[in-house]
């Protein structure tokens, strides 16, 4: 773990003036500043291409502040005052030479001996060589310490990944690059260690021998609303599965780390990615969204900016094995789409069920992890049912944050999290370079094959439907079992967790 930098600090973010920046990491910086998280002197640059005079610029990231009474809108100019934006090129040295000077200006304001640059490229990959080369060549301070934190995709496959890591590790250290993927820092994802390794009744049953098996899903309640365009070079399988659950997986599917140091965390996850069975062409159901039944949604196929003859994949579910002591034969499904009946991610770990015997018919318990909206961990559980009668019903112990946690109580935004881990030197929540490259050794065989010809045709679900027709059989031959319905006894459960896939 790298040293926190220290109370005065420069952060740039480039592509300042892009929809990212806006809606995400300039929220972020604010929130941190609310929450008095960043350091005691900081002066935040902003640079892109685009022409914006500074109030124009303010104008364009403040709508997106969270603020909750007068004291925050108080922070909210306090934060605005601290930010300055300039525009130039991203391939020329012009920008960068105003940029130094402008840094250089505060840091003497500072007395600064050594320099602390924090670097945020809210950029496409294209770009990311260009900007790190001029950042090297002519705001590198040799004297002092700087962080390069670069956004998902880190490529578009294997190769194209590998080039990217080339390109980028002579100009700076694995130490300096932070690869952020923001669900790194989604609360609920952070609190599957503790989870895991902290409860020893969840711990203990962690393994081939109690449970059945495990799904991570990734719902979207939208289509692709004009950008198909872009996604259609994309599909799901890049834009959420290769990173965003499959991070999820390692945390859920890695051995015990000697400790929270970052290292050893992200030593266990590329342990276990290396044991991953490659994935299989046939394990996968596709698909893709069509007209919703009612006529008031269009499908993929029916936005302007996709062509006409499009096989893109908006639907995935993938089978997935770990060849290793702990999770031999356990079968493992992640599955993601969009235009689906509703926006959620949820982790399910189905256990394996009692022996029958004296229970003539009796429900599997399972774990479930809400990672979003409404955080959540709640397990089924099988209890007998209050009075006379001896016989059970499934129920469940519910955390749910929103309940047990005050609504005062900060729960810091996945960019937020991560941009201060960033600021403290903590690497546990970022992306490495051997972790990523094994990651697209698993995924780039299954993308070749989904996008060539020898891939089934997607099958064609409804807009706002749950999904292809065979998604219950799919999930059925990897050992999931569902819930029956009435066997939650109501109103001690709630109903929106009976039978839903």
């Amino acid at each position: 773990m790298s040293a926190p930098f220290g109370d005065h600090v420069s952060i740039v973010v480039f592509g300042a003036s892009g929809d990212l920046a806006k809606k995400k990491t300039f929220p972020a910086l604010f929130g941190l500043f609310r929450q008095g998280q960043l350091p005691a002197s900081v002066k935040i640059f902003g640079y892109a291409r685009s022409k914006l005079s500074q109030e124009d610029f303010r104008e364009r990231v403040e709508p997106n502040f969270k603020t909750k009474n007068d004291k925050d809108k108080e922070k909210v100019k306090e934060f605005l005052d601290l930010c300055t934006y300039h525009s130039g090129q991203y391939d020329t040295d012009e920008g960068y030479k105003e940029l130094l000077k402008e840094i250089t200006e505060f840091e003497k304001s500072g007395n600064v001996s050594k320099p602390e640059r924090l670097f945020y490229l809210a950029l496409p990959p294209s770009t990311f060589t260009v900007v790190a080369s001029q950042l090297k060549k002519l705001v590198y301070p040799e004297n002092g310490a700087v962080r390069l934190i670069v956004e998902k995709p880190f490529g578009h496959d294997l190769e194209s990944s590998r080039k990217l890591q080339k390109d980028l590790a002579p100009l700076f250290s694995e130490e300096e690059l932070y690869r952020i993927d923001h669900y790194l820092g989604k609360e609920m994802v952070k609190n599957l260690l503790v989870l895991r390794f902290g409860n020893q009744l969840l711990n203990a049953a962690w393994n081939k021998e109690h449970i059945q098996s495990i799904q991570i899903s990734f719902k979207e309640a939208f289509g692709t609303e004009g950008r198909g365009g872009y996604f259609d070079e994309i599909g799901i399988v890049r834009d959420v599965m290769q990173n965003h659950i499959l991070q999820v997986l390692t945390l859920l599917t890695m051995e015990r780390p000697v400790s929270f140091d970052p290292e050893a965390i992200r030593d266990e996850k590329v342990k276990v990615l290396k044991a991953f069975a490659p994935l299989n062409n046939d394990d996968i159901l596709l698909g893709q969204y069509s007209k919703s039944e009612d006529g008031k949604k269009p499908g993929y196929l029916d936005d302007e900016t996709v062509k006409k003859d499009s096989k893109c994949v908006t639907y995935a579910a993938i089978g997935a094995r770990i060849n290793n002591e702990r999770w031999e034969d356990v079968p493992i499904v992640m599955r993601a789409g969009k235009a689906l009946d509703e926006s959620k991610v949820e982790i399910r770990i189905q256990f394996k069920p009692v022996p029958r015997g004296m229970f003539e018919q009796i429900q599997s318990n399972e774990l479930v992890i809400r990672i979003q909206p409404d955080e959540a961990v709640y397990m089924k559980i099988n209890s007998k049912i209050p009075g006379i009668s001896t016989e059970t019903a499934l129920t469940d112990l519910d955390l749910t944050y929103s309940k047990r946690y005050s609504k005062d109580f900060w729960i810091p935004e996945a960019y937020e999290t991560l941009i201060r881990d960033c600021l403290l030197g903590n690497h546990s929540n970022f992306v490495r370079d051997d972790e990523l490259d094994v990651s697209w050794q698993l995924f780039t065989p299954l993308l070749n094959y989904i996008e060539s010809d020898k891939a089934p045709v997607p099958e064609k679900y409804p807009y706002g439907s749950k999904g292809p027709k065979g998604l219950r059989d799919f999930l059925g031959k990897h050992n999931y079992v569902f819930t029956d319905e009435g066997t939650y006894q109501w109103p001690l459960t709630r109903p929106d967790v009976k039978g839903k896939i």
